[in-house]
């Protein structure tokens, strides 16, 4: 199965480490998709010399630039500004050495046509063949956001699937909020699945609740893991140490198989993290 992962925040970074420590998980860094950190040099690198300094588990990935970017903008100005943001990024996630680097589509389900969809996708993947080549040693996840149906997204990945650096991050609490049947999402986007990101909610709002603390039906998503993505990474997207550790546990009552203390995966991240 894959690696599990939190987010982590340099803020709270030694409580993050004490839980990968314990729980043998990885990191999701999402300290750079801030606008405000994106804009201070001084601030990039402050962040990243703690986590160089803290050393990241096995398989962290970073979450990249998102609000505002927009590649298939028709605005050119907006285009190379998002751009910059999303190759900025990249080069973060080099300096860091993560795994992989988590992006949006960022179609407007409210704006959607199909002269406007395929504007989206056109742009999106020229930009996207150009990132994943100049950066091949990170894998580039595109992950639903505000996506009402797979169909955007299938679209893409299916003209990117010959990069073995590209995959989709499938969000499945953003999936079940819009109301289109989950099983098809599922089934469209499964051949290109890598990066799963899992939070509760009402079913109605993008709440990033703690695990079984909302109306999703966790064995109903496990049952689709099992059968369909496996190997995929999974990142349990709540921000709070505490809501992670509410996680966690949730998942090991659910008989989950996270690393026990003392296992060979358990030490193998601990070594990795620690540098023994």
């Amino acid at each position: 199965m894959g690696q599990y992962l939190v987010v982590s925040r340099v803020e709270n970074l030694e409580e993050h480490l004490a839980l990968a420590r314990e729980y043998g998980v990885g990191f999701e860094i999402n300290d750079f998709f801030d606008p405000e950190v994106l804009e201070s040099k001084e601030r990039q690198q402050e962040i990243i010399e703690a986590y160089q300094k803290a050393g990241l588990p096995e398989g962290s990935t970073m979450h990249g630039a998102f609000l505002d970017v927009v590649v298939f903008s028709q605005d050119p100005r907006m285009r190379v500004v998002s751009e910059y943001r999303m190759r900025q990024s990249m080069k973060i996630a080099q300096s860091l050495g993560v795994k992989g680097v988590v992006f949006h589509t960022n179609v407007n389900p409210m704006l959607s046509s199909r002269e406007y969809d395929m504007h989206a996708i056109d742009m999106t993947v020229e930009f996207l063949k150009t990132l994943l080549s100049d950066f091949p040693d990170i894998e580039i996840y595109l992950e639903n956001m505000f996506d009402a149906t797979p169909d955007v997204l299938v679209q893409i990945s299916e003209r990117l699937k010959d990069y073995q650096n590209y995959g989709v991050c499938f969000d499945y609490a953003h999936a079940v909020i819009y109301g289109f049947p989950v099983a098809i999402w599922i089934r469209q986007l499964a051949p290109y699945m890598k990066h799963i990101h899992i939070n509760d909610n009402d079913l109605k709002h993008d709440l990033h609740l703690a695990l079984g603390t909302g109306k999703i039906v966790w064995s109903q998503f496990f049952d689709y893991y099992d059968t369909y993505f496996r190997s995929c990474s999974v990142l349990i997207e709540t921000t709070q140490p505490e809501a992670q550790r509410i996680s966690l546990e949730y998942l090991t009552q659910l008989g989950e198989c996270l690393p026990e203390a003392g296992s060979e995966q358990a030490e193998k991240g601990m070594n990795d993290l620690y540098g023994e």
